[in-house]
């Protein structure tokens, strides 16, 4: 019998048995509700209320957007995620040289406080939470969603949601970065203080594993990484005069769900126990701040352009594991992904999945339903170890800021990204219609859309809105967001709204604070997945 290995390298027995579990296996349990949180972060979990079905999606121009959003909420979604194009991740308006060609292409395109507000036209901002992967112009598009709510007449403290705002795994994984390390983290550090100050009903940050796992980690990198970067966000915080158990609770995370679905079962259980012990070990932090509240993403770079149809099984297998490990919020893949834009189509049968494993699987009918097998609470209990020990070397070398600055986390990432694809090469990793059971039908690539005419139409606007704007009160906020950022104890978040509001744009915005601080431009993220 040959053996087999997970791929986080862990030996899989072909038998599992009672000498198997952890001796101390009651307490590392625990009830549900209770720390150290393994079996849920909620007592009664999805007898109580479903986890969050939030579809991720974002098209070139706003009106598309906000049409796909009131679509997906009719069909029953219950939350919003909002994907913006590269040039608005990077801080450049769509008439930037360094636009020209992105526009639109990977989700909307945001220059002004207008652009959004047509985003969620006809959408009530105090009713529904909205999350927003965005990291390093985070602050300016908070404060263009506090704005929009303002001009909807609702109240900041009534508005709900998440900001990305994870500068650190942007030098690892995706290259989205604009400042140096260090004047970003203090940046992020502005966010936590005002959702703090304005007790906002807003995660001021979600520490993304998502990306990590995306350019090749494994399920124990995972947890490692996404642990280090967070340890170093509450650091950070504390050293900023912040108190833990004020801003912890409001900390969330956001994970990959792929297709090994015991191993993924296990790594959320896991999770919630490794962050529960982490919180209160080292900073002394209260129950609230020990629960690990979590966003599911299922395994983008799994789905394959061969078979496509093949992905709705993938997409399945994944959420199932994301709802057994205990998610508190789900985005399920489409299944046309690896070629466009999700169709209308596909988008809406991404979320049916989820609406049948939460209605008809009966895997929300009880909580941890896995808790107890003998195979589940022994790799759950080794991918913990193995986690724990990971982020301890982080932790040696200083931290997570100074373990990506020496290219240690990069280095690791890698590795484990060209192992897996080697193994898909040679056939020893089985991807159905990929490297097993393939055919001979030609990819079928979906009409694209005219993003030409689409980054047109925006600059035009975009032209339009700085004609019709005061040039005097845009240049004095510009001046004082560029003062606050040349003063190292300054507040950001305050300058940075009231520049929203006489409609500077987000590259103008960005713009000031890069006059300080510089644009980044070392090359630090692991190369990813090949396949």
């Amino acid at each position: 019998m040959s053996e087999a290995i997970n791929s986080s390298g862990i030996p899989i027995k072909p038998v599992y048995g009672p000498v198997d579990l952890p001796p101390d296996l009651a307490a590392r349990l625990g009830a549900p509700g209770q720390f150290p949180y393994t079996r849920g972060i909620h007592e009664t979990m999805y007898r109580s209320r479903i986890w969050t079905m939030r579809q991720y999606a974002g098209f070139g121009t706003a009106e598309e957007t906000n049409a796909r959003f009131r679509e997906l909420l009719a069909a029953g979604q219950t939350g919003l995620s909002a994907a913006f194009d590269l040039p608005t991740q990077m801080g450049y308006d769509s008439d930037h040289e360094l636009a020209q060609g992105e526009v639109g292409r990977v989700g909307v395109a945001i220059d002004t406080v207008d652009d959004l507000k047509r985003v969620f036209e006809r959408i009530p901002l105090d009713r529904v939470t909205t999350s927003m992967t965005i990291n390093a112009t985070a602050p300016i598009l908070l404060a263009m969603y506090l704005v929009v709510g303002e001009e909807q007449g609702v109240a900041a403290e009534k508005l709900g949601g998440t900001i990305q705002n994870d500068v650190l795994k942007e030098y690892v994984a995706r290259g989205t970065y604009i400042y140096p390390p260090e004047p970003s983290l203090r940046l992020i550090t502005d966010v936590v203080r005002f959702c703090v100050a304005r007790k906002l009903d807003f995660n001021p940050i979600s520490i993304s594993g998502y990306h990590i796992r995306e350019a090749g980690a494994t399920a124990v990198q995972e947890l490692a990484f996404t642990f280090a970067n967070a340890l170093e966000y509450v650091r950070r915080a504390v050293d900023a005069g912040l108190e833990v158990d004020d801003f912890a609770p409001r900390l969330s995370f956001f994970f990959a769900g792929f297709n090994d679905l015991f191993e993924e079962v296990a790594k959320f259980r896991a999770a919630r126990r490794l962050w529960a012990t982490l919180m209160k070990e080292r900073f002394g932090a209260g129950d609230a701040a020990c629960k690990l509240r979590f966003h599911t993403q299922t395994g983008g770079s799994l789905l394959t352009a061969q078979q496509p149809l093949v992905n709705v099984v993938r997409v399945a297998v994944q959420a199932l594991g994301a709802v057994l490990g205990g998610t508190q919020s789900l985005h399920t893949n489409a299944y046309d992904e690896a070629l466009a834009l999700p169709t209308s189509e596909s988008a809406r049968l991404a979320l049916r999945t989820q609406q049948v494993l939460a209605h008809e699987s009966g895997a929300a009918r009880t909580v941890d339903p896995l808790a107890g097998s003998f195979y589940v609470e022994a790799l759950t209990a080794e991918i913990e170890r193995r986690a724990l020990a990971l982020l301890d070397e982080v932790e040696r070398r200083g931290g997570a800021a100074k373990a990506i600055a020496a290219g240690f986390v990069q280095e690791e990432i890698t590795r484990a990204a060209y192992a897996a694809q080697q193994a898909i090469e040679r056939g020893e990793d089985v991807v159905v219609g990929l490297n097993t059971f393939t055919d001979d039908a030609p990819i079928r690539m979906p009409h694209a859309p005219d993003y030409t005419a689409l980054a047109a139409r925006q600059v035009e606007r975009l032209r339009a809105a700085r004609a019709a704007r005061d040039p005097g009160k845009v240049a004095r906020v510009l001046g004082a967001v560029r003062s606050a950022a040349a003063t190292p104890a300054a507040r950001l978040m305050e300058p940075i709204i009231e520049a929203v509001r006489v409609r500077a744009t987000l590259g103008e915005i960005a713009g000031a604070m890069e006059a300080v601080w510089g644009r980044f431009s070392r090359g630090l993220t692991a190369p990813g997945r090949v396949g």
